[in-house]
């Protein structure tokens, strides 16, 4: 903790700096109001002012006064260090410029080391309260994100089952659909519900665990990443590859589905050839694995490559029609970064694009 020590002669502050010092704490000096104010508005460490009330030009009363005006300074403890008796006038206006306590002049060595004593105690409470508050700020925002992730991953799926089911009755009002065909429908709408099934298994495991306790299991990403592809139905003219043999990765499954399965998600969505090609592959970094995910796309425009991770942004490739909310890749970079990781892109208007992401062992 760092003490302001605030006195109009200097050796009543050598005094009480030799009678409070020790290794955890930090002392500035200030023989005037306007030097002790100029200290606390540039110095975010001050947990208390030890300070004199009657100084020349502005006394303690006045000094005490606008700490606790400015949002900056108005939590610093105050303890008044004066000679003045201990009238009832002089000490509730004291408390009424904010001051915590008073100490008479001259003073008493164990009384002030004491007090000071308390006044560290609870600056350091303060400050493990605002620790506190922000990693409860932190958890809502991943709070918001869990949410938002949540709902773009079961989706999926339900939009699978939904499409097949659709084609397999506007095909039976139409004609009479082969046994091959309605199997090979249903047979995707079972998976995909199967799939579903999965997910929410996984979701009410995450939700026992916080992100620091979630599992880590053996992941076969070749497999995973097999899975996806199939589940999110890609269009006929669209095909889906795996370069190589993905890794068996001990990590935890559900963040690196969500980045395989946004990633592929909108390699699908936005791809304008007649025919599209994606392809996931990786290369071994030693300490970790860098994935790729490449498309032979419409392409992303250069001055974009950075702007698209970034909360809401979307690229000119989003139609009017499109619900695109610019979230998605904006989640796929914290979870990549907060393993470590690190993701970006490359790509060229007109010749496809590749996502890049690296993991960590």
């Amino acid at each position: 903790m760092t003490i302001l020590l605030v006195d109009d002669r200097e050796e009543n502050l050598l005094v009480l700096e030799e009678m409070l010092a020790n290794d955890q704490r930090t002392f500035i000096k200030a023989t005037s109001g306007n030097e002790a104010l100029r200290h606390a508005l540039r110095n975010d460490r001050i947990g208390l002012v030890m300070l004199d009330v009657q100084m020349p030009e502005m006394d303690g009363f006045e000094v005490a006064r606008i700490l606790k005006s400015n949002p900056k300074t108005k939590d610093i403890s105050i303890i008044f260090v004066t000679a003045i008796n201990k009238e009832e006038q002089y000490i509730l206006k004291g408390f009424g410029e904010g001051a915590v306590d008073y100490l008479q002049k001259p003073l008493d060595v164990n009384v002030t080391k004491a007090k000071v004593n308390v006044f560290e105690q609870l600056y350091h409470y303060q400050q493990e309260l605002k620790q506190t508050a922000s990693q409860l700020e932190k958890i809502n925002k991943q709070l918001e994100k869990f949410v938002y992730i949540v709902a773009h991953d079961l989706k999926s799926p339900l939009v699978g089952m939904i499409a097949a089911l659709s084609l397999l009755e506007m095909k039976n009002e139409e004609d009479v659909v082969p046994r091959e065909e309605i199997q090979e429908y249903v047979g995707h709408s079972k998976s995909a519900a199967f799939h579903l099934s999965e997910m929410i298994n996984s979701l009410l495991e995450f939700s026992r665990k916080n992100v620091a306790q979630q599992t880590i299991e053996e992941v076969d990403v070749h497999e995973l990443v097999d899975q996806i592809a199939l589940l999110l139905f890609p269009p006929k003219h669209i095909s889906i590859e795996i370069n190589g043999r993905l890794p068996v990765l001990k990590t935890k499954k559900i963040k690196l589905h969500q980045i395989f399965q946004n990633l592929l998600s909108n390699a699908i969505k936005y791809n304008d050839k007649a025919e599209g090609h994606i392809e996931v592959g990786c290369t071994d970094r030693g300490r970790s694995v860098e994935f790729y995910v490449r498309d032979n796309g419409p392409g992303i425009p250069e001055d974009e490559h950075e702007t698209i991770f970034k909360l809401f942004r979307t690229t000119a490739n989003v139609s009017q029609t499109d619900t695109s909310t610019g979230v998605g890749l904006f989640i796929l970079k914290m979870l990549v970064e907060e393993q470590g990781g690190k993701i970006w892109v490359e790509s060229a208007m007109g010749k496809g694009t590749t996502f890049y992401f690296e993991w960590m062992k």
